[in-house]
């Protein structure tokens, strides 16, 4: 039998050798299969992942307090792209841990649960993606209770950034029973929730009682606010929620962030304006020497109350001194022209935070040490030195779509002792060509005593080009230099395809307003006002384009955006924008005068 068998297959061989030679040639050779056209793999997968089953299912009540986990099983593997999308409410000291056992994300806690106490455990949108496209699981909230029921009142709301209304994504709300102001830094509240790329947030499954409502981006992850580091916002009033769980609420559906209109459909209850609170605490922070005769102080928190400064070896005379609007940073100059020693030093007499937190008066002494490149160059043979360090420099500038409203600027690095604003020369030059000297009035910036605005008197006319000129050595420094002469030009816009905005300013009310156009991103600050009662705004020589018109309630009328206390209860100063059609963003379209009343007590009510 073995016999027969083996002459039957070596019978076969000869037939089967040229079959063999093909087949190893093409399993030796496989770069000759893919020398034209790759192999397909078929089409992209942008299917997300699916779950199947869950452990304990939502709704379980009576779960235990120790060693506790829940897990999530998919149709397909899965990784956690986002840990931090994990988030348990109400949170434990340390956050919810993870670990992937084949195609189930197993979630558990380190710390014990609370008994008889309802969480929520939240997979937010793209928190969980697949393993091979990492395609977003779309997100799932799970209940359960350590007790023999579920809470079942819900909140809904919007966090956004107090000057630009910009929804703030992953902030975290926080709900309080504590009404104590310090409960936010002492302990984590008693439910919370992460906001969307919307600022969208519904906190679920909550007890029927009072609250007070916090958010804070919070930095570090540890459900408490840090207010050195953390931006804060809070409600005025306390809260008790009016709203019950239902899952055919679209406010507790996970949406596409892509889809706008369902994510704009979702009502909200409350609205929180975060905001970053001035440090408390006064000392100062950081000194430079950053001339000759120049250095500043910087101040850790605002409104610094300094009763006087003064510097060994130099008359108190020479000395200028300006804080910025906040009076958080100090600008010193030495007005000497005697040649200033490499260490000045400075001592402030000021309000500064001792070790109990109060203020006390303190002196406090300042080395100045100049910068070594600084002194390297003061060592400079003078023939050797550049034009621009030997003179009173100037910065000039003007702009032919806002001459009218800011005229022309001119701002010097150091302060000057010695004006020639009286020999300025504006003249103007007709399109015919005839010249005439005109007038102007200067007026120096109150924020900023380098700076000056020259304004022409008369109306500026359209085709006419106006100069005006700075003539040589009229303007010194405190360095003892001396101006070169310049000359600025500019001619209003001819552009026919320029629009004007007219906005009609109504009920003020004695409140002070400033009112901005911003660009349409609102980040660039275009053009603004200052409104202290009822008029027209006119802003001419705008493109075609889109844009934003924020207005803020100027209550202490400082021209700035002053910012909120979370213990006084202060909440920043109220910022609005206006709107069209529910739009944040105006089409001005080209060669439009475009014209809107804005009703400031409807707008701000």
């Amino acid at each position: 039998m073995k016999k027969i068998r083996i002459k039957a297959v070596a019978g076969l061989l000869p037939l089967l050798l040229p079959v063999l030679a093909v087949l190893s040639g093409a399993v030796l050779t496989p770069g000759c299969a893919n020398t034209t056209t790759p192999p397909s793999g078929g089409p992209k997968d942008t299917i997300p992942p699916v779950m199947r089953k869950m452990e304990p299912e939502s709704g379980a009540v009576n779960q235990s307090r120790s060693k506790t986990r829940v897990e999530f099983t998919f149709d397909e593997y899965v990784k956690v792209k986002d840990p931090k999308g994990i988030y348990l409410s109400p949170p434990l000291e340390k956050s919810p841990r993870y670990r992937m056992r084949g195609k189930t994300l197993v979630v558990y806690f380190e710390s014990e649960l609370d008994s008889a106490k309802t969480y929520t455990l939240d997979l937010q949108n793209g928190a969980v993606v697949d393993n091979n496209e990492g395609n977003p699981f779309p997100g799932y909230t799970v209940v359960f209770s350590t007790g023999s029921q579920i809470d079942s009142m819900l909140l809904t709301g919007v966090v956004q950034d107090c000057n630009t209304l910009n929804p703030i994504k992953g902030a975290t709300v926080m709900l309080y029973k504590d009404q104590a102001d310090s409960a936010l830094y002492l302990h984590r509240p008693d439910a919370a929730a992460k906001t969307d790329d919307w600022g969208f947030f519904s906190i679920r499954n909550i007890q029927d009682t009072v609250y007070r409502v916090y958010a804070i981006v919070d930095a570090n992850g540890n459900n408490l606010y840090e207010m050195d580091s953390e931006k804060v916002a809070f409600l005025d009033t306390l809260l008790r929620p009016t709203q019950r769980v239902r899952d055919s609420l679209p406010e507790l559906m996970k949406y596409d962030m892509k889809d706008t209109a369902l994510c704009l459909a979702r009502k909200t209850e409350v609205e929180l304006n975060i905001f970053r609170e001035k440090p408390s605490k006064q000392l100062i922070v950081k000194k430079e020497r950053v001339g000759w005769r120049t250095a500043y102080l910087t101040f850790m928190a605002p409104n610094a109350e300094v009763d006087s400064i003064w510097i060994r070896g130099i008359k108190p005379d020479r000395l200028i001194t300006q804080f910025n609007p906040t009076r958080d940073s100090l600008e010193i100059w030495v007005n000497d022209p005697r040649r200033m020693p490499d260490t000045l030093k400075l001592y402030v007499k000021y309000m500064k935070t001792d070790t109990l937190g109060v203020l006390q008066p303190t002196v406090e002494e300042v080395k100045l040490v100049i910068d070594k490149q600084l002194k390297a160059a003061a060592k400079t043979p003078k023939h050797k030195l550049s034009h621009k360090d030997t003179i009173c420099d100037m910065k000039t500038e003007v702009f032919p779509e806002t001459v009218e409203q800011y005229g022309f600027s001119v701002e010097f690095p150091y302060p000057i002792v010695e004006d020639g604003f009286d020999s300025l020369v504006f003249r103007s030059i007709s399109p015919r060509q005839k010249e005439a000297i005109g007038t102007y009035t200067v007026t120096q910036d109150p924020k900023n005593l380098r700076r000056y605005t020259i304004m022409p008197d008369e109306t500026l006319q359209a085709g006419y080009d106006y100069y005006l000129k700075f003539p040589h050595r009229k303007f010194k420094d405190i360095n003892g230099f001396y101006n070169d002469s310049t000359e600025m030009k500019v001619t209003l816009p001819k552009d026919e395809n320029l629009s004007t905005l007219h906005l009609k300013m109504s009920g003020t009310r004695g409140v002070n307003y400033l009112v901005e156009l911003l660009d349409e991103k609102r980040t660039k600050t275009l053009r603004s006002f200052l409104l202290d009662s009822d008029r027209e705004l006119v802003f001419p020589y705008v493109k075609e384009g889109k844009y934003s018109i924020r207005i803020t309630e100027d209550l202490n009328g400082n021209g700035l955006v002053d910012t909120g206390d979370l213990l006084s209860h202060r909440q920043p100063e109220k910022v609005r924008f206006f709107k069209i059609a529910d739009s944040f963003v105006i089409d001005v379209p080209a060669r439009t005068d475009w014209e809107q009343e804005v009703e400031l007590v409807e707008l701000f009510k």
